[in-house]
């Protein structure tokens, strides 16, 4: 059975996010042979392309980290039925400068909560554009969307849910399945 290094990234900074809790809920069910690390950005400076000419440090790191993992666990909220403007800044910083990106050939997988119950459909949506676009490998289907988020986690961020932590591990194996595909 093959060995998978994944990257995680909750595309919502709160300290008590539904997204940050389903990435770390991403963890615990990952099997013996799944290592997730989760990625933080929160230094990511707004985009200017002004500042490529002395390209950020900690874009540069990420860029390195992206590159060294075998696919990407992306977790967004949905903001105003979008995604929000931290998550597509550090799509877009990852993305430069022009030719150098580290999306391209990067397979992703993109999931999300939401306290709503349509879950981050539309947010999904537009992660996954802004992906595609970079030439990044986004697994279509199955798709994860998490409504009704604060029934499925206690107070500590814990997963409670039994039928969300069995979604999640099909949603690991068939990210990893897709992995295989692309090798």
């Amino acid at each position: 059975m093959p060995n998978y290094r994944l990257l995680a990234i909750s595309g919502s900074q709160r300290k008590s996010s539904y997204n940050s809790a389903l990435v770390q809920a991403f963890i615990s069910a990952a099997s013996e042979n799944i290592s997730i690390e989760v990625l933080d950005w929160s230094d990511v400076p707004l985009y200017n392309q002004d500042l490529e000419e002395s390209f950020p440090t900690i874009v540069t790191e990420i860029k390195q980290k992206i590159a060294e993992v075998d696919g990407i666990i992306i977790a967004t909220p949905e903001y105003n039925r979008s995604i929000p403007g931290p998550l597509k800044n550090l799509i877009d910083w990852v993305s430069r400068p022009y030719g150098q990106g580290a999306w391209a050939g990067k397979p992703v997988t993109v999931v999300g909560a939401s306290v709503g119950s349509v879950g981050t459909a539309l947010a999904h949506a537009d992660v996954q554009k802004s992906l595609m676009f970079n030439n990044a490998h986004v697994l279509g289907q199955p798709e994860f969307y998490l409504g009704f988020a604060q029934n499925k986690f206690d107070e500590q961020g814990n997963l409670t849910d039994e039928d969300t932590k069995q979604h999640i591990i099909s949603q690991l194996a068939a990210f990893t399945a897709y992995i295989d595909t692309l090798r």
